[in-house]
């Protein structure tokens, strides 16, 4: 009989939703960690009184009552929803796209003269062949070169020209005043950060943190019955169908002798000009009395092996590349895959709370 049911790798939200589940089932769990610490990518570090959101900020959303009765069992949720603004060429713009916006654009001033504009504006095209031809077609240059332009050309390290379609599935045009970023029906932060959520979660099970899985495979899998892989999939299968493709990010953090540096949590930069993408401001994510505030300005970058994942590049080539691994790992019972980069998804943290309880359901019911 083997020391332990399950084997975690990732204490992250995949592999923490698992645990706690299987936990709670009388199964026993271990998770080994490769970070320094808990949480994965939601992790929070307190500093002057201000939990920073280290790895980019993480607002929860959902529409889902269970997974948000779930998740608020290890942490009362404040009611911030989120405020974003656009600068580009010296100027601030209400965002996501709302009658505000179009106003300050075109000053239109109602719905209906917002929705005669943008059809005026658009650039009709039955067959866009790119990124840039398809948002043209639908909101005009305008806007296009606002919001779209230089922001998407430094997310992705291409310009909209040589990009798919697909990397912008809609743009969402408000024609009222609602500026609230997400229309989801339950949203906020957990009070006191993710880090202190994430401890809830885990208590009373086994982590290891600063393990390396690959350093000591066969070890890992001799202890538990069962593996729950929250890592790269292809990295598991040692790259044997090739290395599947992402971005990554760059943080660089300052401490400012101000209280509020730009009245809201996060500003994107539209000029291309600018080398960061956005700019976060961690106080506004949680009433605090700080006398100083921290800003994390982010930079998208091409991603190299070593570096960590952030979105997986979805196009024809990559996910070709991934139903081989998908296919391949079909023949490992004994492995569960989840998450972001098991899934070569991007993952809302609503999303990866369902995916892992659906397959921990699905593991209880055999």
């Amino acid at each position: 009989m083997k020391k332990y049911d399950y084997l975690i790798v990732g204490a992250g939200l995949f592999g923490s939703t698992f645990a706690y589940e299987m936990t709670k089932a009388g199964k026993k769990c271990l998770i080994i960690e490769s970070k320094e610490h808990i949480a994965g990518n939601c992790y929070t570090e307190n500093k002057d009184g201000i939990n920073i959101h280290t790895y980019g900020p993480h607002i929860f959303h959902t529409n889902d009552k269970d997974i948000w009765e779930w998740i608020n069992q290890f942490a009362e949720f404040n009611n911030y929803r989120h405020c974003v603004r656009v600068s580009y060429d010296d100027k601030m713009y209400s965002f996501p796209i709302n009658l505000m916006t179009l106003n300050q654009l075109w000053d239109v001033k109602t719905p209906e003269e917002a929705k005669a504009k943008l059809k005026e504006v658009s650039i009709p095209n039955d067959n866009p062949e790119n990124l840039e031809e398809w948002i043209l077609s639908q909101v005009g240059e305008d806007i296009y070169k606002t919001f779209v332009k230089g922001y998407t050309t430094k997310q992705w390290g291409k310009s909209p020209k040589e990009l798919p379609t697909f990397i912008i599935k809609r743009l969402p045009i408000r024609t009222n005043f609602d500026d609230n970023y997400y229309f989801d029906k339950y949203q906020g932060i957990p009070i006191g950060g993710y880090t202190k959520m994430f401890k809830k979660i885990l208590e009373g099970i086994e982590v290891r943190t600063e393990v390396d899985y690959f350093l000591d495979k066969e070890y890992y899998n001799s202890i538990a019955d069962k593996i729950v892989f929250t890592g790269k999939i292809d990295e598991f299968f040692d790259y044997q169908f090739g290395e599947l493709e992402y971005r990554t990010l760059k943080f660089v953090n300052e401490r400012l002798d101000v209280e509020d540096y730009q009245g809201c949590a996060q500003v994107n930069y539209g000029d291309e000009n600018v080398p960061y993408t956005r700019i976060t401001e961690h106080k506004h994510f949680e009433k605090n009395d700080s006398k100083v505030t921290w800003i994390s300005k982010e930079y998208s970058m091409k991603y190299k092996r070593g570096d960590i994942p952030y979105y997986p590049i979805n196009d024809e080539k990559n996910n070709k590349v991934y139903s081989q691994y998908k296919e391949l790992s079909n023949q490992y019972p004994n492995i569960i895959f989840g998450g972001r980069l098991s899934e070569y998804k991007y993952y809302d943290m609503h999303q990866i709370i369902g995916s892992a309880l659906t397959k921990v359901k699905k593991e209880l019911n055999q």
